[in-house]
């Protein structure tokens, strides 16, 4: 499976770095102890089976509109897959959402490709860039604020911006660039 991935300006990766400290030090699962060297904060768009190279060039042009403003806002919780997953939220914005649809619709268009996530879909995208997944995520609700304010926003509201693109391979586990 590939995924076409948003890569964050710099201080919000911190700010979302700062955050997986935050969960880790309270003892909750965090993707700060995910060690692999493709790991780091993202916007995951959509997935495809295949990447095929006509694909690959609609992808860079359509990412040539980067960057587009990025705003972070408030904690997610999705539990109703296979594992728990805590999220901050993305807020987005036009310029994102037919980013997104772009991206979908090139994807799941591509050559080879036999079905779309359906999680994907613009008419059921959460877009949330994950904190943490596991089974010793809380069940209940609990307070944000420790870990929003590791990262250096006690509201829960960040603004940068999504300066880069990627893909990765689930299969290979690697990741090559995208975009301009």
């Amino acid at each position: 499976m590939h995924s076409v991935e948003l890569l964050p300006d710099e201080s919000t990766e911190r700010a979302v770095r700062d955050a997986w400290e935050g969960l880790a030090r309270a003892g909750l699962p965090s993707l700060a102890s995910h060690r692999h060297p493709t790991n780091r904060p993202h916007l995951t768009l959509a997935t495809a089976d295949v990447l095929p190279p006509v694909a690959c060039e609609r992808l860079e042009e359509a990412l040539a509109v980067l960057p587009v403003p990025l705003r972070l806002d408030g904690l997610l919780r999705f539990t109703g897959g296979r594992t728990p997953v805590l999220a901050w939220a993305v807020a987005p914005d036009d310029a994102l959402l037919r980013l997104h649809t772009t991206v979908w619709r090139i994807l799941r268009e591509a050559p080879g490709n036999e079905r779309s996530h359906p999680l994907h879909d613009p008419a059921r995208w959460v877009p949330h860039v994950s904190l943490g997944r596991g089974r010793g995520l809380p069940a209940a609700a609990f307070d944000a604020e420790p870990f929003l304010s590791a990262a250096g926003t006690a509201t829960g509201a960040l603004e940068g911006h999504w300066t880069g693109a990627r893909t990765y391979d689930s299969e290979s586990r690697t990741t090559a660039p995208l975009g301009r």
